[in-house]
């Protein structure tokens, strides 16, 4: 797992710069009680106050002799998650702190700033850090704990799929549970045709080279609550027999993106040590094509026993989730909540940036949203429209994987994972996009956590002791 430097530390009264903030109401009054040489400075500067805006104050006697930052953000009031990150990346090495004020959620921007995925470089840029103070211990390491399972994220859905495949997600599990004394479960190649028929289907095209597999990870009391976190762990998606064409082809390595944030937020749990009784279950796979690959028109019963005909090969990823979600229910989860890189609907509806967010509680689909509007990562709601379920409809079989004719994707795909789960059991569903196609401050271009934190802040709400 990724472990980022440690960029925030605790204000102890050691030497810093000052950084100023201001936002673009504020400014003109703020500037009036600044110097001369301050206004000379910023106006040759052309810093107006603008969000995302920064210039450097010359030396004054005022502020002890050394130069200072001011930078403009949206709301001074309430700095979010993302305002600091272009001074971290921007400034020179060196110590900051506000002045006379809290980074709060700030730091977490401040952190990422610093996270680069240089794996694959030949010469790996040696960048001093820049270091922001804060008096207030405990949330250093709430950022700091939120920030690694972002880089986490990030890291694993940047690697391509030849050193990310199955058995390396198994071996990041591994690392996990050996850390966490948590117990590791993993039911791989023939032996998944019996129990989990769906997950083998989908994978075994691959089974010399990347063999599927269950991975199973429990932690915590016998006794606590259950919930149980699912992450689709495509590795790669070449769409099967349906083969995609080479431009949808070309970020397939990031379809295992839910299993990155289910393996994050994992870590985020145990590391917590949340109350409760953690089940992550992600079934890996690659979809790849072979003489013994799955078809379209194929009949498969599922470990829940419902049949399913192959409608297409290439909407693979809820296949292997419903044996995943199935093996939840039968385990008695009290709460289930999977990511998924599941469909390009959901990008259609509602872009790169905001999940799509399934649920069939109205309650926790309540608390993640407002968890996410408070903490900068915001998801959006969607229906799982019954009316819609006819679009699954077969001839054959129980229900068909795909349909629809190109409309509702993203609701249809939602609506087939509800079939392997208890109407009883609280259940969020997150199409997420795990990628960022254009880089913005603290949010480089590459794999990225969407959801995730919003999910971890509404476990910790319910869950904390």
């Amino acid at each position: 797992m990724t472990e980022p430097k440690a960029n925030i530390v605790p204000d102890q009264g050691q030497d810093a710069r000052n950084i100023f903030i201001v936002d673009k109401a504020g400014y003109a009054e703020w500037l009036k009680a600044q110097s001369e040489p301050v206004r000379a400075s910023l106006s040759a500067q052309g810093f107006t106050g603008k969000a995302g805006e920064y210039a450097i104050l010359p030396a004054t006697a005022k502020d002890g002799g050394d130069w200072a930052v001011v930078a403009g953000v949206k709301a001074n009031e309430k700095l979010g998650a993302w305002c600091l990150a272009h001074l971290a990346e921007k400034l020179p090495a060196g110590t900051y702190r506000l002045n006379r004020r809290e980074p709060g959620a700030a730091m977490l921007g401040w952190t990422l700033a610093h996270d680069k995925f240089e794996r694959y470089k030949s010469e790996r840029e040696a960048k001093e850090p820049r270091i922001l103070l804060s008096g207030q211990t405990p949330a250093i390491a709430a950022a700091l704990a939120e920030a690694k399972a972002t880089a986490t994220v990030r890291a694993l859905v940047n690697t391509p799929a030849e050193d990310m495949g199955p058995e390396a997600l198994e071996a990041n599990a591994a690392k996990l549970a050996e850390k966490y004394d948590a117990e590791l479960t993993v039911t791989r190649g023939d032996a998944l045709h019996k129990g989990y028929p769906l997950i083998h289907a989908v994978g075994r095209a691959a089974t010399r080279s990347h063999a599927p597999r269950l991975i199973e990870l429990v932690w915590g009391k016998a006794d606590a609550l259950r919930i149980a976190i699912v992450g689709k762990g495509v590795a790669f998606d070449t769409g099967g027999l349906d083969l995609k064409p080479s431009a949808g082809m070309r970020l397939m390595k990031k379809d295992m993106g839910g299993a990155a944030h289910a393996l994050a937020l994992a870590e985020l749990i145990m590391a917590a040590r949340l109350p409760v009784r953690l089940h992550m279950l992600v079934p890996a796979v690659e979809n790849a094509i072979a003489g013994n690959a799955f078809r379209p028109g194929d009949v498969i019963k599922s470990r829940k026993g419902i049949t399913v005909e192959i409608d297409n090969t290439d909407a693979e990823g809820r296949l292997v989730l419903a044996d995943a979600l199935t093996k939840a229910v039968e385990d008695k989860a009290t709460l289930i909540v999977n990511f998924a890189t599941l469909t390009g609907a959901a990008r259609v509806a509602l872009g790169p940036d905001l999940p799509a967010l399934f649920a069939n509680d109205d309650a926790l689909a309540n608390d993640i949203l407002a968890q996410g509007v408070a903490h900068d990562d915001a998801v959006w709601r969607m229906p799982l429209h019954a009316g819609y379920t006819d679009m699954l409809a077969s001839d054959i079989a129980d229900t068909a994987n795909a349909g629809g004719a190109g409309m509702a994707g993203a609701i249809s795909a939602a609506l087939f994972l509800q079939k392997f789960v208890d109407e009883t059991t609280p259940w969020a569903h997150l199409d997420t996009f795990a990628w960022r196609a254009a880089a913005k401050p603290g949010r480089p271009k590459g794999g990225e956590a969407l959801g995730l934190r919003a999910v971890w802040r509404m476990l910790q709400a319910r869950y904390s002791a």
